[in-house]
């Protein structure tokens, strides 16, 4: 739990200005002025041959042109064999944008089907937030170019990095972000993955353990959807926007090098710790022949239209369009809402928001965070101050717990056992009959730095589904209900058990739940 706060709660938030403020200094390799940008390229026009062309022509044909199919990917297992298998099924085109590439087994295994996508012929394209390479393959600090860079050199991938630092170590980095700051805050949360511009996923992981249910510590229950059809060009159109905007830089230039000696080596060292970790026992290491599950899928699909939902990455800034489409999504309630989201930190607006709707009689639950399976405390140290305004405003508060029963059956991704559980989903479902689906947080950082994304889909089916899984997290035992007592203080009650200190893991989380109080609430 502690190293996943370190290595990337605390990277993803404004906590890592500290790193800076402490005093980091030195001489540092720096970036070279850029080359002159690379021509437009955009996504390719629908290819025959793609294995998922049939499944969107026979939607087209039963429901029209102008909707998609639809699949949760509930389960972390399953978010991570489909991911797998759009690599592996692949034929023409990969488009990838992530918040977080780890250098784990999640990260280095979709990165070994990516590569032999592209060994086939595949073009791949791919954007990284460059606060992502902060950090090395496991724990050791510094900046890991040489690894992104030893995939960039395949001549059928190209990789880009959203608001590069000039600074590639380590100590230059810490001295930038200090004289830097508010450019490189801005970081891009978007998430999604377009095999072939046929099928694409969208939503709240990144590409690391703890997000597929490998992490023996601290796993998430997050939230993805996959979709087929017209939804996928959207998407496209979405990637595209950032592939080609200003804001990010091609690894090119960063002028890494390295020794045919050192790309075989790295390429012997990745198949040899996949082929060697237990925790991969069910997941298929090298590419696997997906027909059966790709025949399977359209029984699996809701039926719904869909429009993909993003902020923009325009000239000298990212214009933020997701607050106003959350808001007038939530909005258009006319009888209820439900909400689940990792990080709550709502605002005298959103409070008041709320309470319109329950003051005309709309029901609103929501599930978040707990301190105890709040991988960032820094968020729960400014959320704490609103349960109980969410409460008074009409809100029906949940809080997960860390040892919720859907830690073993979504979660985790067997033979892994986690010891925790903690929460990433970003989705709403309003009156049974839309949802949003993505990786838009409920707090200042989403709504005024982070650039966000995601699905909105009109699909009473979808939406259904989707509410059935809220509910099952609502369940007591996977969540704390938060009231107010005839005194009105907080308690949490969970079955027959009620606590009246809000629940946490140890002393350590409590101490840092005070200490994060000191920081502006804008950068959580």
């Amino acid at each position: 739990m502690t190293q996943r706060i370190l290595a990337t709660g605390i990277a993803r938030r404004w906590a890592l200005a500290l790193v800076a403020l402490v005093g980091l200094a030195g001489c540092a390799t720096t970036l070279p002025a850029p080359s002159t940008r690379p021509e437009p390229d955009y996504a390719q026009p629908v290819q025959p041959g793609s294995v998922f062309v049939p499944i969107e022509e026979s939607i087209r044909q039963a429901h029209g042109a102008e909707v998609s199919g639809f699949r949760l990917l509930d389960r972390s297992e399953d978010a991570l064999l489909w991911r797998l298998a759009l690599a592996d099924s692949a034929r023409h085109t990969l488009d990838m944008q992530y918040y977080i590439w780890s250098g784990d087994n999640a990260g280095m295994l979709l990165a070994k089907h990516v590569v032999e996508a592209a060994n086939r012929g595949v073009k791949v394209r791919i954007i990284i937030d460059d606060l992502d390479t902060l950090l090395k393959e496991g724990t050791t600090p510094g900046v890991r170019d040489k690894s992104i860079a030893m995939i960039h050199q395949h001549p059928n991938i190209r990789v880009r990095l959203f608001n590069a630092w000039k600074s590639r170590s380590l100590v230059g980095r810490g001295a930038e972000l200090a004289g830097s700051m508010k450019r490189l805050n801005r970081r891009m949360h978007n998430k999604q993955m377009i095999a072939d511009n046929t099928v694409a996923i969208v939503g709240g992981r990144n590409i690391g353990d703890e997000y597929m249910g490998l992490n023996e510590e601290f796993n998430f229950k997050d939230l993805d959807v996959l979709g087929v059809g017209p939804v996928v060009r959207e998407a496209s159109s979405a990637f595209d926007r950032f592939w080609n905007s200003e804001w990010v830089l091609s690894v090119t230039e960063l002028h890494v090098e390295f020794s045919e000696q050192e790309l075989q080596a790295a390429r012997e060292n990745l198949t040899r710790t996949l082929n060697e970790s237990k925790s991969l026992a069910r997941i298929p290491v090298a590419r696997k022949d997906w027909s059966a599950e790709i025949a399977a899928l359209p029984a699996s699909l809701a039926i719904g239209t869909s429009r993909i939902v993003t902020d923009s990455p325009d000239q000298g800034a990212v214009t933020h369009h997701m607050p106003d489409e959350i808001r007038d999504f939530v909005l258009s309630a006319e009888h209820e809402v439900m909400f689940t989201n990792a990080y709550v930190i709502p605002g005298d607006k959103a409070i008041a928001a709320l309470r319109s709707l329950t003051d005309r009689g709309v029901a609103i639950r929501m599930l978040t965070n707990s301190l105890a399976s709040q991988d960032v405390p820094a968020v729960n140290a400014k959320y704490k101050k609103w349960r109980k305004p969410l409460i008074e405003a009409g809100v029906e508060l949940h809080e997960l717990r860390p040892d919720a029963t859907i830690r073993r059956t979504i979660a985790d991704t067997p033979p892994v056992e986690s010891k925790a559980l903690g929460l990433h989903t970003k989705a709403i479902v309003v009156d049974r009959k839309r949802v949003f689906i993505g990786s838009m947080n409920l707090d200042p950082r989403s709504y005024q730095l982070n650039s966000e994304m995601g699905v909105v889909v009109e699909s009473p089916d979808l939406a259904e589904e989707l509410a059935a899984v809220m509910n099952r997290g609502m369940l007591p035992e996977n969540s704390w209900r938060v009231e107010l007592d005839p005194k009105g203080d907080l308690r949490w009650v969970s079955g027959s058990e009620v606590l009246t200190r809000q629940p946490a893991l140890g002393s350590m989380q409590r101490i840092q739940d005070v200490f994060f109080q000191l920081f502006p609430k804008d950068y959580y």
